[in-house]
């Protein structure tokens, strides 16, 4: 089966437009080179999709079918020639949860003032590679092991974590927090993209009720109404200020390292020039790539 693009948006013009000479005007070409595609898509499908008459012409049940399909396709065509047309206008840094904090302007301004045509822009995708793996973003803000062979990392920096609490709450009352204090609330937490798992608490003070929360706005809400508490990266805390909701840092918690990640076979053209600046804005200095 030999089927080619030209062929489908042929179908899909006549099906449109209603008649060959229509769809001719649509798509800018001859009458007779509209006929050809369809003639010829028909017989790659070894089916006819079309009964054609001298007024009208109209989809066969077979054709009702492939016509659905074709649009799919030629949508999906669509989406990936606006990847490679947004790929040459902005370079797209991807995050789940919270992008770079209080240095996401920070570097925003550094990479404007070298690049006043192309923006950085940070795009909320909330799945473990943030963005990368369906093609979303160039790069991804990453605060969790990324085991998928098919990305490379390099560590830009490091987070405090803060306990979110309600602003009502006795523990809003406390300057810094550890966390043991969280153990007889109820924690919020995204165990998909999130940060915060059990083994933060030491064994013998686990909290005992958990509550799953796939988004920050849910998990926010929660912790303003008092129904649950969260732990989270120092970026939240800076990228998310909520009426209702008291941010404390923890003492003595591990440091969150954050990543920068991109596809391993594929880096961007400006992954060094974003890493350093995401470097120079955390004041970071590391090795060039981590994994």
């Amino acid at each position: 089966m030999d089927v080619r693009v030209r062929q489908l948006r042929a179908l899909v013009a006549v099906v449109d437009a209603g008649t060959f000479t229509d769809a001719a005007t649509v798509l800018g070409v001859s009458q007779a080179a509209v006929s050809r595609s369809v003639a010829a898509l028909e017989q790659a499908l070894g089916a006819r999709v079309l009964q054609r008459t001298t007024r009208h012409v109209a989809l066969t049940p077979t054709g009702t079918r492939i016509v659905a399909q074709a649009r799919r396709i030629l949508e999906e065509i669509a989406h990936l020639q606006r990847i490679v047309a947004d790929a040459r206008t902005e370079v797209r840094v991807g995050y789940a949860w919270a992008a770079l904090g209080r240095h996401t302007r920070r570097l925003q301004k550094a990479w404007a003032a070298a690049h006043p045509r192309v923006p950085l822009v940070f795009v909320q995708v909330n799945d473990p590679t943030a963005g990368l793996s369906d093609g979303t973003a160039d790069l991804a803000v990453i605060r969790r092991p990324l085991e998928d062979p098919r990305f490379a990392t390099a560590e830009i920096g490091r987070e405090s974590r803060y306990a979110a609490v309600a602003t009502d709450s006795s523990l809003a009352r406390r300057r810094s927090l550890r966390i043991e204090d969280l153990s007889r609330c109820t924690v919020a937490m995204d165990t998909r993209t999130g940060t915060t798992t059990l083994q933060l608490w030491p064994a013998d003070a686990r909290p005992t009720s958990i509550r799953e929360t796939p988004a920050v706005d849910e998990w926010l809400t929660l912790i303003a109404a008092g129904q649950a508490v969260g732990v989270t990266a120092e970026a939240t805390a800076h990228q998310y200020p909520r009426p209702g909701v008291a941010y404390r840092v923890l003492r003595h918690a591990p440091r969150i390292p954050v990543r920068l990640a991109w596809w391993r076979d594929d880096p961007p053209d400006q992954l060094g020039e974003v890493l350093a600046l995401a470097r120079a804005a955390y004041g970071w200095s590391a090795p060039e790539a981590d994994s």
